[in-house]
């Protein structure tokens, strides 16, 4: 059986030649216009200093590199399925080991092998919004120490102008193969109530969902939602 194709070939090559310096700021909002450039930074996750922290579906891996640089963690772990992905990552931030670790791997099976590992996870337009929550979520509250926080950016609505799914169901993103050819992502664009249910079912606790605007302007304007949950400190079922 072939391997399937690399669906994140292309994305962020053109970019990665021209801004190849760590992120200087760490932004949440999506902007279809700007890029993820505005709204609140990393005071988000709180004091990151000496944590062991990871970013699920890291991409290039700008995020987590700016955290590595300038929040002082122990060490931050960017994860990502995509070998294009961990290629680029690894072409521009590869100098700043050991406290930024890039990890090729799939984003469940990375945590459902770390369990209590770490103090801090969090996506921005990641792995949260390719991967199917029920599938996701569990794992990750197992991933995290008590008391660690998931954080999370996903739109608030399809960049097309749909809603919000109210239930649990991918919608069909085109994509491209590496060789230019057509092919589908799934991507979960929830309301808030039904992320909020799911962190629930998932055993996490102090779930809090946020609507950032956008800072663009147009029909392809779109909000952010800011989602955040802990594990518990203590057994609660």
């Amino acid at each position: 059986m072939s391997a399937a194709p690399d669906l994140w070939h292309h994305y962020g090559r053109e970019r990665a030649t021209s801004e190849r310096a760590v992120p200087a700021a760490f932004h949440w909002t999506w902007d279809q216009g700007r890029g993820q450039d505005t709204g609140p930074g990393a005071e988000v996750l709180g004091d990151l200093t000496a944590l062991y922290v990871a970013d699920l579906g890291a991409g290039p891996a700008r995020h987590a590199a700016h955290l590595a640089r300038y929040h002082r963690p122990a060490r931050v772990d960017a994860v990502d399925a995509s070998a294009a992905q961990h290629a680029l990552a690894t072409d521009l931030y590869a100098p700043l080991a050991p406290r930024l670790r890039l990890v090729h791997a799939d984003v469940v099976a990375w945590l459902r092998a770390a369990p209590a590992a770490y103090d801090v996870l969090y996506s921005v337009f990641g792995a949260l919004d390719f991967t199917d929550p029920r599938d996701l979520l569990p794992v990750a509250a197992s991933a995290l120490r008590p008391g660690g926080r998931l954080v999370f950016a996903t739109l608030a609505r399809h960049v097309t102008g749909e809603p919000a799914a109210a239930e649990p169901a991918p919608a069909r993103i085109p994509a491209r193969t590496p060789d230019g050819q057509p092919a589908t992502l799934f991507r979960w664009v929830l309301r808030p109530h039904r992320w909020a249910a799911l962190l629930d079912a998932a055993g996490l606790v102090d779930v809090v969902v946020e609507s950032l605007p956008s800072a663009g302007q147009g029909p392809s304007a779109v909000d952010t939602l800011l989602v955040s949950a802990a594990r518990p400190r203590r057994a609660t079922r």
